[in-house]
Formats: structure tokens, C-alpha cells, sequence
């Protein structure tokens, strides 16, 4: 094994202008998967409500972006992780071209997993870049705000999407993130120009041996649990917002910065706090999240068309700040815990977990909320219309919704105890 050697930040041009190439690319990723899913009713009316080929629209991409995270990961390591990154926001601007012109769902299905692919290069290339360009404090605050940026991304995606949609309708999403990612190639060269770590040579591409250390597998698992409480919610929330309460795409997407805004907010501040109180660690930040997002899986259980919406504003905050708050802290503390020369590959495990979790949950809610809409009675027929969001049927989508809070609560819960024994076992370890 080659060992590289960590590189110390300098003030040349490429290193200052190498976090904010990586920002504006990286705002992408999340903008589109918390925002895709909103026009899922729009898209249905014009292109088919097929449920398989629908939801492989937000599953393929998930997918896709799971399963080359790994793959991305041991290529970053090989050919530096700044020309992954460039050959991923590439693939990620046809991949928006392509849905932006789709003339059916087939064809917008295989868009979704050619942007997929790209954003798993984005994303991995992205974290090791950070992780190797920057050290100390420096990596600090890069990392809170790439955490900050995740939080704008996750926070416009349903409100800028809902908006894009009732203006301009459903193509416009994927014009806007086309032309957002071809400002960031442009400017993609700058990491290119980084001092490159020896590369390594030899050894499995899929090298899964850090997951044996427990402190990268505790933070591992916070990001999982943010799939399970939060995006899962993120996803289809707006859906379930004009099911039971007849929102517009646009009313429902304004109404989700509810749930966005602390996922922006919780970052820097996280960041301001741990830098003043020591004892403030990524432990006591992730147990905290750990419990918001709990907190608002039973809250949802008011989501009904008999309960005022606005009942659902506070578990709407809280699964906002338990994704949040560890947004800034889990990725520079995972990658603290491996060698330097796998900070690729471990940032394609840690990518691979939080992207494939949530490919599995939110195609496991479908699939669970649309097996609750079936067994309704009275459903034949238009179960699938009334799971992906169409109004008409609010009593129906809100009793099919009860199992799946049930089963997001119950995870959340297992993560929770399985991250505090990890984490402590790392603690004693140091």
C-alpha cells in the first residue's frame, strides 16, 4: 500500500477558487433529488402514471448513484479524485439535457440514471477533494460548508422545483440544474491543477476493510438515519401535501422550506458552536439529530385531512434539524478515522451508505404507501394515481400513511442504538 502524504493548503489562485468550483456543482445534487419528486404529478399526466417506470424517475437516479459511489471512489483514488469530479459534472450535464428532452418515461428513466452516475463522481471526487486540499481548521470550515451548501440544495429543491413547474412546467427543473452543473465544468479545471497524492496502485477496487473501523462506521450510520427520517419525507411530502390537503405543486414546494430551512441554518451554526465548546462533539451532534428525527417521525402522524396542516410544522422543523445538524461534521469526522490514501475510497463507502440508503427507503416508502393504498377499500383501479400524489382520495392517503411512520420511527431507532455503542467503542479506543 502507498501512503499519500496530506497536503498542506497554499494561496495559490486554484486553491481559492477549488472550494467554490466544488459548491456550485455540489448544490446540484441534492437540489435535484429533493425536488425531482414534486413534479412526479405533472410528469405522470403527461407522460403515464406506469408506476414502476414513475418512480424509477427518482429511484433510478438514487440507484444509480448508490451503486457507482463505490466504484467512483476507488477511481478517485486512481486517477485523482479533481478528473473524477470533472468527468462526473459532465456526465450529469447530459444527463439533465437528456430528461429536460425526454418524450417518455423510458426515456427520462435513462436520463435519471446517466445523471446518477454523474453525481456519484460529484459528490465522491468532492469529499476527498476537501479532504486532501484542506487541513485543520481550514478543512473545518471548508466541510461545514459543503454541509451549509447539502442544506441549500435540500432546501430550494422542493420550493425551487414547485415554483419551475407552475411557471414553466416539469422540463424546466432539469434545464435549471443543466445550466447551474456547466458553470461549475467550466470552471472544474482548477482542481486539476491541485498538487496530486500518490496515487494508489494494487489492492480491490471495492475495498470495504474501513468499515471494520467503528468510528467510521458510527458516522456511517447518521447519514442512513437522514435518509430514513428526513429525505424520505423530503421526497414525498410535497406528494402527500396535495393528496390530503389539495396543495398545488407550488403551494406544497413553498410550504416544504418549512422543513428545509434548518437543514441550511444548522451547519455553520453546528460549525460556531463545537469551535467554542470542546465538549461539543460529532457524538453529542449526532445523538441530537438522532432524536429530532425520531421526534418527527411520530409527529407526522398529523398529517391528516381532519388536523389542521399547520399541526405539521413542528415535525416538519425537527426532521429539518436532524438532518442538519450533522450535515457539516459526519463527513470530515468519518474520513478522520481511515488512512489517508483510502480518503477516496472511504468517501465512496460513506456516499455509497447515504446515497443507497436512501435509493432504499424512499423506494421502500412507495412501495409500502402504495401496498397500504391498495389494501383501502374502494381503491382498485386508481391506487396507484392517489400514491403518487393526485388529489380526490385524502382519508385513503392519510390511512396509508400510518405503517409507513411506524417503520421509519422503528429504524431511526435502531440506528440510534447502534451508533451510540460504535461511537463509544471508537471514544475508547483514542
Amino acid at each position: 500500500m502507498t501512503v499519500r502524504e496530506e497536503q498542506t493548503p497554499t494561496t495559490t489562485a486554484p486553491h481559492r477558487a477549488v472550494l467554490p468550483v466544488i459548491l456550485l456543482a455540489q448544490f446540484v445534487i441534492p437540489l435535484s433529488i429533493a425536488g425531482t419528486a414534486v413534479g412526479l404529478p405533472s410528469i405522470s399526466v403527461e407522460l403515464g402514471a406506469e408506476p414502476v417506470l414513475l418512480q424509477g424517475i427518482v429511484n433510478g437516479f438514487n440507484i444509480a448513484f448508490a451503486v457507482c459511489t463505490l466504484l467512483w471512489g476507488a477511481v478517485a483514488d486512481r486517477i485523482g479524485s479533481g478528473r473524477a469530479f470533472s468527468l462526473g459534472v459532465l456526465a450529469v450535464v447530459l444527463g439533465s439535457i437528456l430528461s429536460a428532452a425526454s418524450p417518455s418515461l423510458v426515456v427520462l428513466d435513462i436520463a435519471r440514471v446517466l445523471a446518477g452516475v454523474g453525481s456519484a463522481a460529484v459528490i465522491t471526487g468532492a469529499t476527498a477533494t476537501i479532504h486532501s486540499a484542506f487541513q485543520g481548521p481550514a478543512r473545518a470550515r471548508a466541510f461545514a460548508a459543503f454541509g451549509m451548501v447539502n442544506g441549500l440544495g435540500l432546501a430550494a429543491g422542493p420550493s425551487l422545483s414547485g415554483a419551475l413547474i407552475g411557471l414553466l412546467g416539469w422540463r424546466a427543473v432539469f434545464i435549471v440544474h443543466a445550466v447551474v452543473l456547466i458553470a461549475a465544468l467550466a470552471g472544474s479545471r482548477v482542481l486539476r491543477r491541485l498538487p496530486r497524492t500518490a496515487p494508489v496502485s494494487g489492492g480491490p477496487l471495492f475495498d470495504v476493510g474501513v468499515l471494520r473501523n467503528p468510528g467510521f462506521l458510527a458516522m456511517v450510520l447518521i447519514p442512513v438515519a437522514g435518509a430514513v427520517g428526513f429525505v424520505t419525507f423530503l421526497t414525498y411530502l410535497p406528494a402527500a401535501l396535495q393528496a390530503i390537503h389539495g396543495f398545488t405543486a407550488g403551494g406544497a414546494g413553498s410550504l416544504m422550506l418549512v422543513m428545509t430551512l434548518p437543514v441550511l441554518l444548522a451547519p455553520p451554526l453546528v460549525h460556531r458552536v463545537m469551535a467554542r465548546r470542546p465538549r461539543v462533539d460529532a457524538g453529542v451532534v449526532s445523538v441530537g439529530a438522532l432524536a429530532c428525527l425520531l421526534l418527527a417521525a411520530a409527529g407526522f402522524a398529523a398529517l391528516r385531512p381532519d388536523v389542521p396542516v399547520w399541526w405539521a410544522v413542528l415535525p416538519m422543523l425537527l426532521a429539518g434539524a436532524g438532518f442538519g445538524l450533522p450535515l457539516g461534521v459526519v463527513d470530515g469526522k468519518a474520513l478522520s478515522f481511515v488512512p489517508a490514501e483510502r480518503s477516496g475510497t472511504a468517501a465512496g463507502l460513506l456516499n455509497f451508505f447515504r446515497i443507497g440508503s436512501e435509493a432504499l427507503f424512499v423506494a421502500l416508502y412507495a412501495v409500502v404507501l402504495t401496498a397500504a393504498v391498495r389494501a383501502q377499500p374502494g381503491t382498485a383501479g386508481v391506487a396507484e394515481q392517489i400514491a403518487a400524489g393526485q388529489p380526490g382520495h385524502s382519508d385513503v392517503y392519510a390511512a396509508a400513511l400510518a405503517p409507513v411512520l411506524w417503520g421509519i420511527g422503528a429504524v431511526v431507532l435502531l440506528l440510534g442504538v447502534g451508533f451510540v455503542a460504535l461511537y463509544r467503542r471508537a471514544v475508547g479506543r483514542r
